[in-house]
């Protein structure tokens, strides 16, 4: 198990918001607004050696913010957000090591096989990573889109994995039902995950505590792959300390 850290930005700010608020009613739920520009962050974790960290642009806004970031040290971090055949190689060129994939594989509420093949005459398999965050419904985990709010009829398994395994080198994968929300890791979800993915994978959602980091470590098998954010202490959090999550980096 690796930790993964994370650069979120929205409105070009480093923040932590509950992901599934973007486009709710009531406005976005925000947990943490940090006074340091991206490029803080993303020399911390050069300098500490955690690899595959993934900066996500939250909506429009946040591309000059960005490449703060990834110009820092570029070929080090990974980009996600808004990213399309379009753009994708620009965003590669300006010193992501991957583009992180989610809105654009899906057309009307569905998963698009034409999207993801769109994209691949782009991005090379190498550079690609798919985001299939998910919910639960019922014992099964559907593919959710459009900022989380539609769920597809797409489905979790080892078919859907493998399958798509050929279009990318890794994924990511947030548990939405626990997403920023603090209240636990889906253990039932990292243990399907190593049972599912032969491929790199990075779980997102509800980690809150050194048992928690523990849960994924034994539920994953040591193979899936862990990023924090709202409970970290550099976001503002009280649950688990970065300094004791640096030596999760090989």
């Amino acid at each position: 198990m690796r930790f993964r850290p994370c650069i979120d930005l929205h409105h070009g700010k480093v923040k932590q918001i509950v992901g599934s608020t973007l486009e709710g009613e009531n406005g976005v739920t925000t947990n943490f607004v940090s006074p340091h520009p991206p490029s803080y962050f993303a020399d911390l974790y050069y300098r500490d050696g955690l690899e595959g960290g993934h900066v996500i642009m939250l909506g429009p806004g946040n591309e000059e913010a960005a490449r703060d970031a990834l110009s820092c040290h570029p070929g080090f971090l990974q980009v996600g957000g808004g990213i399309v055949p379009d753009n994708a190689q620009q965003w590669l060129e300006v010193g992501a090591a991957k583009v992180i994939v989610t809105s654009y594989l899906f057309e009307d509420g569905e998963f698009s096989m034409e999207r993801l093949k769109a994209l691949a005459r782009q991005v090379p398999r190498e550079r690609l990573v798919l985001d299939l965050s998910c919910r639960r419904v019922g014992d099964v985990y559907h593919v959710a889109c459009n900022r989380w709010q539609t769920i597809c009829s797409m489905c979790l398994s080892r078919n859907t994995f493998e399958t798509l395994s050929a279009f990318c080198s890794e994924f990511l994968v947030h548990a939405v039902d626990v997403e920023g929300k603090q209240l636990g890791i889906d253990a039932h979800l990292v243990a399907c995950l190593a049972q599912w993915c032969d491929l790199p994978l990075t779980y997102a959602g509800g980690a809150s505590s050194p048992a928690d980091v523990e849960t994924v470590l034994t539920a994953g098998q040591g193979r899936i792959d862990l990023t924090v954010g709202s409970a970290l202490d550099i976001f503002g959090g009280q649950g688990l300390r970065y300094q004791d999550l640096v030596k999760y980096k090989s």
